[in-house]
């Protein structure tokens, strides 16, 4: 793998450096971020220095996955295969066909449990929305429709599990461990309510037209929602977070236990603090203060 840095330098000018050529064992997308890291500090380069290139027309922004990646930096790899697990899902059409299906029997299900309100408009099959690159409010969609089809969606990665081949059925059965555990459900949780917050404010930025006084204030209104959810948000969460996860059977951790890393025979303690202290200062807080 080649890596190049492209850059500005004092002067203005554009500037290209060509790395050394990196060996990688694997080609999966963690362990290659793994060895671009590693790439970027063995030249002390600062991967909070990168910012994403925009090639429609929009600048270069650090866009709304800031918090997606302050979550992966602390650790908790469930912010990444937020992407990677619609990517999986969506990334054919049996596969999109197979995650419409499921959905539609859900819905038939909910329905015939009387858990769910019928009407016109109403229970209408979608699919899970792929984030744009560029565009911060369709990372908002991408999880609120990951949130929605969260059952379907599962139960296509067993569908892959159980009939996939090679790397797609190893990469199916990490994503499908990682979608069932309780952490993977409270980022989700944590990232809808924060890009739900900013989102009015991220949609302003990005209009050619700029209103200077309506964006002022709507940064000031972000960062009091910002931090009024910091400061007494977190029991609602957790309660939506338990309530999701009793309807859906998935572990919940004794919240005063010691924080346990992993699943399986991956298992192992972080640091001797408790789940609770993990779940609401190393991630709950640590999204919203990035």
């Amino acid at each position: 793998m080649t890596v190049v840095l492209r850059f500005v330098d004092k002067n203005g000018y554009i500037q290209e450096r060509l790395f050394d050529l990196i060996h990688v064992k694997e080609t999966n997308a963690l362990y290659l971020k793994g060895a671009i890291e590693k790439c970027l500090l063995a030249h002390k380069l600062n991967i909070e220095n990168i910012r994403g290139q925009g090639y429609d027309g929009a600048s270069n922004m650090r866009g709304e996955w800031s918090g997606l990646k302050a979550l992966f930096l602390n650790e908790c790899p469930y912010a990444y295969y937020l992407t990677f697990i619609v990517n999986i899902i969506i990334s054919s059409a049996k596969r999109h066909d197979q995650l419409q299906a499921a959905h539609l029997a859900e819905i038939e299900r909910l329905i015939e449990l009387e858990e769910l309100e019928t009407g016109k408009g109403q229970n209408q099959i979608g699919t899970i929305k792929r984030a744009g690159d560029t565009r911060w409010g369709s990372h908002l969609g991408s999880l609120n429709s990951l949130l929605n089809m969260y059952t379907a969606s599962c139960s296509v990665l067993q569908t892959v599990i159980k009939k996939g081949k090679g790397v797609k059925r190893g990469e199916a059965d990490k994503a499908y461990d990682d979608m069932t555990s309780f952490e993977f459900v409270l980022v989700l949780h944590t990232m809808i309510q924060i890009l739900g917050i900013s989102n009015e404010l991220c949609q302003a930025l990005q209009r050619k037209s700029q209103d200077i006084l309506n964006s002022m204030h709507l940064v000031s209104n972000t960062k009091i929602l910002i931090q009024k959810l910091r400061d007494d948000g977190w029991e609602n969460l957790l309660q939506q977070v338990l309530l999701f996860c009793n309807n859906h059977e998935i572990e919940v951790p004794n919240m005063e236990d010691h924080y346990i890393y992993g699943r399986g025979i991956f298992r192992q303690p972080k640091d001797r603090v408790t789940n609770l202290h993990y779940f609401r200062f190393d991630v709950f807080n640590a999204a919203i203060d990035s």
